[in-house]
């Protein structure tokens, strides 16, 4: 056992279930969360909310805040934006998933989501993870883009420690050189997480990979591989897409994908031998 993170480390075959609302991430199956990176309008966090539903995933994700590498680019509606996902997500039976952006936003986040996503970029923000820990909500928290599997345990060890048990890890990719994709899709080290901590783990095909037809085939990657599951960018008209169009999915295709998980889910279960954990 790590002495650095001995809470988020695996010591048995028991694995940890985190539920979010009415979402189930680990312990078998492969949890899909969809939606569009930044909500936009009332509309479209609806449009995207029923296809979600309608597709069979569980969990609609959007962010209110939004990170940019450029300070010109769209930062999402901030406040305002919560409400509309909360909304959309009750409205169509979903569990709602958003990121905090500081310290500030976390009572708010907390009062309209299930979920509170840590971004890559806030991986090691020590006063957040608190924050976030304390409200009692369960933690996504996504993997820096040069950050080691580690030190993304440490981070994790951070929640945990504040008394929250409720963290799943999220592999969204790590910075390489290559321009052909956003970045490299670490499903190495998504597996080898699972090695290493009984806490669940999923992976962020889309901004791993920033290019939409590699979101299909990396997510039924990490579906056979045992993972616990993906969140996807989903527009129900990504050409419009305000933020990260180029990697955003439609409706149509989430669908798709949904159905192909369940058929990979079913191939796992006829092969996994009986009484295993």
């Amino acid at each position: 056992m790590s002495e650095s993170y001995r809470l988020a480390a695996r010591t048995s075959v028991h694995a940890t279930v985190v539920r979010a609302g009415s979402v189930r991430f680990g312990g078998g199956g492969f949890t899909l969360v969809a939606g569009p990176c930044s909500i936009e309008s009332a509309e479209q966090m609806d449009e995207a909310a029923a296809g979600v539903a309608r597709a069979g995933g569980t969990m609609l994700r959007g962010g209110a805040y939004k990170p940019r590498t450029s300070p010109y680019d769209f930062q999402g509606l901030g406040d305002d934006g919560l409400p509309l996902i909360a909304a959309a997500g009750a409205r169509h039976g979903l569990a709602v998933v958003t990121e905090a952006l500081a310290e500030s936003h976390v009572a708010l986040v907390a009062a309209y989501a299930d979920m509170i996503q840590i971004g890559a970029r806030n991986m090691q923000n020590v006063p957040l993870l608190r924050a976030a820990a304390r409200t009692g909500l369960p933690v996504l928290l996504k993997r820096g883009p040069s950050a080691t599997l580690d030190e993304m345990l440490y981070a994790a060890e951070y929640v945990l420690l504040e008394g929250n048990a409720n963290v799943v890890l999220c592999e969204r990719g790590i910075r390489g050189f290559d321009p052909h994709t956003r970045n490299v899709f670490d499903l190495g080290g998504a597996l080898r997480l699972k090695e290493l901590s009984h806490l669940p783990v999923i992976v962020d095909p889309s901004h791993a990979s920033g290019r939409r037809s590699l979101i299909e085939p990396l997510t039924l990657a990490a579906a056979a591989a045992g993972l616990d599951g993906a969140i996807v960018e989903m527009h129900p008209h990504p050409e419009e897409a305000r933020c990260d169009a180029a990697q955003a999915i439609d409706i149509a295709t989430f669908a798709r994908i949904v159905r192909r998980v369940e058929s990979v889910n079913a191939a796992l279960a006829e092969t996994e031998p009986a009484g295993c954990a």
